[in-house]
């Protein structure tokens, strides 16, 4: 496998993940279920983690990418720029919930104020991350482009 096909195979990681986060941590603020503060901040610092990963196999990918004449470079280099972007904010969030469960092991357990913040930084990051992929599909998928044409009706000569 070469690096743009490590980085489709990849990408969805961080992006389905800390939407899943965001739904346990939730769950867990709003049932008072404390110990599952921990498994979601955890979970936050491996996603923050295996986005390296993901960032990086994209480089790679912007590289081989400029050999197609299909691909237009400067929706290559808005999906770059939204996942420089969503690549700061995970690290940021990782760091912040590795700093919140280092904390929270000295501390009887991590502070409800501390979850909800991580929450709010959480979905943030959820939306960025959305974002950011639905630029990265825009490359190849001109379907879900806001303004790409309607497709051909068979009347007129398109595709059954």
């Amino acid at each position: 496998m070469n690096a743009p096909h490590w980085h489709l195979a990849i990408n969805h990681i961080p992006v389905v993940g800390v939407f899943l986060v965001v739904i346990l941590l939730g769950y867990a603020l709003a049932r008072g279920r404390g110990e599952l503060y921990g498994v979601s901040l955890g979970a936050l610092v491996l996603l923050a983690l295996a986005t390296i990963a993901v960032f990086f196999t994209g480089r790679r990918a912007d590289d081989a990418l400029m050999d197609f004449a299909d691909v237009d470079d400067k929706l290559v280099h808005i999906h770059e720029a939204a996942a420089n972007f969503a690549f700061t904010g995970i690290g940021i969030l990782g760091m912040v919930a590795l700093v919140a469960l280092v904390l929270g092991r000295k501390l009887p357990h991590v502070s409800r104020g501390a979850a909800t913040v991580i929450l709010l930084l959480a979905a943030v990051e959820m939306v960025l991350l959305a974002w950011t992929a639905n630029l990265g599909g825009q490359i190849r998928h001109p379907e879900i482009r806001a303004t790409s044409a309607a497709p051909a009706s068979p009347e007129k000569g398109g595709h059954d």
